[in-house]
């Protein structure tokens, strides 16, 4: 079963030790849920990878390796994952359940932020690539739906970068990256940079700096 009658039946599945309470969106990697542990009554995101996608090894090791991608580069502002597993066939990842909205919903909500309120944000998703470049990370799908504002004890709009689904490992001493060649178009073309549109195998962390300024465009120009 696929969409949504398969959202319906997770819908109270055991998963480890947390159960399913409900459906919170999916995107082009998997679908994401609500759950909550059944012990401590923790709750957490768990992110199952689309079952139509369960018996293709490229995206099984693309699902991994955003586990190993966001677990590597322990930053405040990418979303933690916990804990990682696979449950009938298909692969899930267990994540911090984050309260808030994402910076696409809120543009479409308010129609543009101010200046120094969207630099800031520009600037602690900067921060994140950073330290993803640093490890050997490229994101390859920086877009506003990617970026999640949550409420924080020191800022209002703390921001988290999701979907490290896409990320291509860029080996530091210059091995091309695994699971992509020339001609292999992934990401998003609105926000792609012009070398990544082209397919091109050897982009670098310079095309997610060059989606982060559109977005920084778009959250300031509306």
């Amino acid at each position: 079963m696929e969409g949504l009658a398969l959202t319906d039946t997770m819908i109270g599945m055991k998963v480890g030790r947390y159960r399913i309470l409900d459906a919170l969106g999916e995107g082009g990697t998997g679908e994401v849920f609500a759950a909550e542990h059944e012990v401590i009554g923790r709750r957490a995101a768990i992110k199952f990878l689309r079952q139509e996608a369960a018996t293709d090894k490229t995206a099984v090791d693309r699902f991994i390796e955003e586990a190993r991608a966001v677990n590597g580069i322990r930053h405040p502002n990418i979303v933690d994952i916990t804990d990682f597993g696979e449950l009938d066939g298909r692969h899930f990842l267990v994540m911090e359940l984050l309260e808030g909205e994402t910076v696409s919903d809120r543009l479409a909500r308010i129609g543009r932020f101010e200046e120094l309120h969207a630099a800031d944000i520009a600037h602690q998703v900067a921060s994140a690539l950073t330290a993803a470049h640093e490890v050997g990370f490229i994101h390859r799908d920086i877009k506003p739906e990617n970026l999640f504002l949550t409420e924080h004890p020191d800022r209002p709009s703390f921001v988290k970068v999701l979907d490290f689904g896409i990320a291509k490992f860029m080996d530091i001493l210059g091995q091309r990256g695994r699971h992509t060649s020339t001609g292999t178009l992934i990401g998003t073309p609105t926000y792609m940079s012009p070398e990544q549109c082209l397919g091109k195998s050897d982009i670098d962390g310079r095309s997610d700096i060059y989606s982060l300024g559109v977005v920084l465009y778009e959250m300031v120009t509306g």
